[in-house]
């Protein structure tokens, strides 16, 4: 007897001392100031808020604000590596409205959205793309360059797409800031609730990845 125990404490040491396998994603948001929480009350921001949502929904998951106020696509692939660290699991990238703002060429922004999206997928990251639509004051011909941007690499890098990030808050004076451009705190939820189900779709293929 005294034997079969102490067989049986050997088992439960060797038991407790093996880690237990963490389950929680890291999912990073690589934006500008719609992401960055711009004149918002703390915690109010997209990641934020995207993180209660998805925790709320029994998702474990990390989501690291990496939104940086004023960035181009430019900005946001100059800085994709200390941004995105190797532990990352998925990102969202939301880049590219202040492009459209400052009138910069579609065809620079879309090789910046192509070149962050390839090495995102080259390092097996999987990457949500949510879109931008071009200020239609700049005319027909830039929105038919800019606008088809996020579909064409999403759908050559095997990315999920959002393909329009303020859609529901965009130009609605109550879901804004008073710029009339960056969302309120009410707006944010808006996005929240309309992107959930691309982010959960992201989430699902990431656990799909992990489990093959």
């Amino acid at each position: 007897m005294n034997r079969f125990l102490a067989c049986l404490a050997l088992l439960f040491i060797g038991f407790t001392s093996v880690p237990a396998r963490s389950e929680t994603l890291k999912l990073v948001v690589l934006g500008d100031s719609l992401v960055a929480g711009y004149q918002l009350p703390a915690g109010d921001g997209f990641p934020e808020k995207l993180q209660a949502a998805l925790t709320e929904k029994g998702h474990s998951v990390e989501v690291v604000n990496a939104g940086v106020s004023g960035d181009t696509s430019t900005g946001g692939l100059s800085r994709l590596d200390w941004s995105v660290g190797p532990d990352t699991d998925a990102v969202i990238v939301e880049l590219g409205a202040n492009d459209a703002l400052r009138g910069l060429s579609p065809e620079g922004t879309r090789q910046n959205i192509e070149e962050i999206t390839r090495r995102l997928r080259d390092r097996g990251i999987e990457v949500l793309l949510a879109g931008m639509l071009a200020p239609r004051n700049l005319g027909p011909d830039y929105a038919e360059a800019f606008d088809p941007i996020y579909a064409d690499v999403a759908k050559a890098h095997d990315a999920l797409l959002y393909p329009f990030f303020l859609d529901g808050v965009a130009l609605d004076p109550d879901l804004n800031l008073a710029d009339g451009m960056h969302p309120n705190s009410q707006g944010v939820e808006v996005i929240v609730e309309k992107i959930l189900p691309e982010v959960e779709a992201l989430l699902a293929r990431v656990q799909s990845s992990n489990d093959s």
